[in-house]
């Protein structure tokens, strides 16, 4: 009879794997630019195009140095070199709002961002919104009382605009924000219900009941 595998004795839940498959992709990827004379990198970092490739983003308020290809998307560098998985993946062509994150404050598809030109950025993703206590960030809380997330594939994104949103315009109409929104798809069509959560947040940020 054949031994149990080492994942099933261990009793690694699903996303503890996962975390450690990127954790481990991650470090293949460092070792790549480490020795990367296999690879066509340079000792100083650069690709045979001449493009460095070991950079340092500010994401969330932290620096973080991360081995990023010449044609490498920021959607892509954060799910799978950082490990922010909050940011999604949908229809990666920057249609439907999933992978929305902000940069500098206004709202971009990560999956439709070059990660090199967010150098000297700050990128915010969904990770980032909570305070360090962990509470919720106001729109969040206004999303949750609004019952607005269903599956919540989309809610990362819904969250992310509905923010830029807030900080160019603290008190928009509710077809501004129809409009501000509607650049992120919802499968389980619950538009509606995210909308009340937009105009809920507004309404508290101003003190109105």
């Amino acid at each position: 009879m054949s031994q149990p595998t080492a994942f099933t004795t261990t009793g690694f839940s699903r996303r503890e794997f996962i975390k450690r498959v990127i954790a481990s992709g991650a470090a293949v990827s460092a070792a790549a630019y480490m020795y990367g004379g296999l690879t066509g990198c340079s000792r100083k970092g650069r690709s045979a195009g001449g493009v460095e490739r070991l950079l340092s983003l500010n994401v969330n308020g932290q620096v973080r140095r991360v081995d990023v290809l010449p044609n490498e998307t920021l959607a892509m560098t954060l799910r799978y070199k950082l490990g922010l998985t909050g940011t999604k993946l949908g229809c990666d062509r920057g249609e439907c709002g999933a992978c929305t994150v902000l940069i500098d404050d206004v709202a971009h598809n990560s999956c439709s961002t070059l990660t090199h030109t967010v150098r000297a950025r700050q990128v915010l993703t969904i990770e980032g919104l909570a305070a360090a206590n962990g509470e919720l960030h106001p729109v969040q809380k206004a999303f949750v009382q609004e019952l607005a997330p269903q599956c919540g594939f989309c809610t990362p994104g819904q969250c992310m605009s509905a923010v830029a949103l807030l900080k160019r315009n603290p008190k928009p109409t509710r077809e501004e924000a129809r409009v501000a929104m509607s650049g992120n798809l919802c499968r389980c069509g619950a538009y509606d219900n995210y909308l009340n959560g937009v105009m809920r947040a507004a309404a508290d940020a101003q003190g109105v009941a």
